[in-house]
């Protein structure tokens, strides 16, 4: 039974593979491997996004964390995150697609120079590098888990290099392309598995367990606790669900290249806001189906603690019910949903890491022209040269302890608002110059720098006083404030000059 469940998992990875070269076709121009030549179909483009920003961790926690206090939290998250996209929708896509840019940054060349842009992307690859060396890493810790439940104990570093070449196999030839089409398929794959779970559930707990999870509160989507201290350090506060989960996405969504990029790969301006919206909504439908997975899954155990199932934390609720409560070939089918959960935040994130190397800084820095097929193999090349950073990152976290999961989080805060700020800095500071834009950039990642790792604030939980970080939400508002009060206060020391107006440049092609 265990060889027919890794069998599944093998002929997974081997048929994705084949998926991403078959469809992407053979990649001609540099536009072609990082935009797909703005031909894509925008309902694959609303899946990729999808597929981009949701890990494994996020398969695993969503269930577990409903199955203890979160509810149906993150639906309430996911009504901020449509209001974000909206806007950016709005405001920032029109912007990105007139301009014909391949990269969100160069249109910060365009409005402050080369220097803005070489920094925003050097921040960007280099948070990805972290953040996603991270995410690969504790994503292989749930599949070793379910791997040796099916006696196959290969470790931890295996795990990485064998996800890393899968990926790379696909994502080194087809560009953006297989990106695209094979994180649809893999979004496909993780949700079926949580309505196959939903629907297992339901036919062992029958309605009377659908009602006992109502009555436990496993149903409740809103938190409705105002107090500040829960406000300003809970991620499913109500105000901080709405109102710091729509800022949030503007700056993963609006000023982050992994999410960008896609978007501009759309045939038209209208197809990228449909992906941006449409993304937002099935967003919110992917959070509600695991959250039931969670609410079901508490009937199913009777109320139980994590501990007295012999679990860790709740994060293993899910894979323990994939190893122990599923047909053979079924569970081997969920644990590649898993995989593909991994597999196309990894492919995304070289793709873009890729884009924004040659785009932003070899292409504006090089004191020659580059020609297109020069850019063709230098975006494989560094596709490769990502690739290998990534597998050691990830690997070098398998020596550390902690949480992970909470640490993948936490990197983002430190840039995301300079980001976003950055931006908004060039739409609203019309006098704001380059030297402005840097000094504010610098100094923002400075303050949050402090912020994430020094400021506490006590709250009670449980009848005890405990310190908790600012709320996620909350870094990227005050990130984009400091970016507009040190940049508004620079552009006041000297003469007021015309801004370079955001005009049509001419893609990478």
């Amino acid at each position: 039974m265990n060889a027919l469940n890794i069998a599944v998992i093998v002929v997974y990875l081997i048929v994705i593979a084949w998926i991403g070269l078959r469809l992407s076709g053979k990649q001609k121009s540099s536009s072609d491997y990082f935009v797909g030549e703005g031909k894509m179909p925008w309902w694959t483009v609303c899946f990729s996004v999808v597929a981009t920003e949701t890990s494994v961790l996020t398969v695993i926690s969503i269930p577990g964390g409903a199955y203890t206090d979160q509810a149906f939290g993150n639906v309430e998250l996911a009504i901020g995150y449509i209001i974000g996209r909206t806007i950016v929708a709005t405001a920032l896509i029109p912007l990105y697609k007139r301009g014909g840019f391949v990269s969100a940054y160069q249109y910060l060349e365009l409005r402050f120079g080369r220097y803005l842009q070489g920094v925003a992307s050097l921040t960007f690859v280099f948070t990805r590098l972290l953040a996603d060396g991270v995410r690969v890493f504790a994503a292989a810790i749930p599949i070793n888990l379910l791997l040796s439940g099916y006696g196959l104990d290969i470790g931890y570093d295996v795990i990485i290099i064998v996800l890393m070449l899968v990926t790379v196999a696909y994502t080194y030839l087809g560009g953006i392309k297989a990106v695209i089409w094979t994180d649809a398929v893999q979004m496909a794959l993780y949700l079926a598995g949580a309505l196959i779970a939903i629907c297992v559930l339901s036919g062992r707990v029958g309605v009377s367990g659908w009602s006992d999870a109502a009555a436990g509160g496993k149903f409740r989507i809103f938190d409705t606790d105002f107090g500040i201290a829960h406000i300003l350090t809970n991620t499913f506060a109500l105000p901080t669900a709405i109102l710091g989960g729509a800022i949030f996405a503007m700056a993963s969504h609006g000023s982050d290249q992994l999410i960008v990029q896609r978007i501009l790969s759309t045939r038209s301006l209208r197809d990228s806001q449909k992906a941006m919206i449409g993304s937002g909504v099935v967003v919110a439908i992917q959070f509600a189906a695991f959250s039931l997975v969670g609410a079901l899954l508490w009937s199913y155990n009777e109320g139980k603690t994590p501990k007295e199932l012999g679990l860790a934390s709740s994060d293993g609720l899910y894979p323990d019910f994939i190893l122990n409560g599923l047909p053979v070939v079924v569970s081997g089918l969920l644990v590649a949903g898993i995989l593909g959960a991994v597999m196309s935040t990894l492919s995304s994130t070289l793709n873009s890491m890729a884009n924004s190397t040659v785009a932003d800084i070899i292409r504006s820095f090089s004191r020659r022209e580059i020609s297109d097929d020069a850019l063709l193999k230098l975006a494989r090349y560094m596709t490769l040269v990502w690739a290998v950073l990534m597998a050691l990152c990830a690997m070098g976290f398998s020596a550390t302890t902690g949480n992970v999961y909470l640490t993948a989080l936490t990197i983002a805060g430190y840039t995301y608002g300079a980001l976003l700020g950055a931006f908004l800095l060039g739409r609203l500071v019309k006098r704001a110059n380059q030297f402005d834009a840097v000094l504010a950039f610098v100094v923002t990642v400075i303050v949050m720098t402090f912020i994430v790792r020094v400021v506490k604030i006590d709250v009670t939980v449980a009848g005890k006083v405990v310190e908790k970080g600012i709320a996620a939400q909350w870094l990227v508002p005050i990130g984009v404030l400091v970016t507009l009060v040190v940049g508004g206060i620079a552009s006041r020391f000297h003469p007021a000059q015309a801004p370079k107006p955001p005009e049509p440049v001419e893609a990478v092609a």
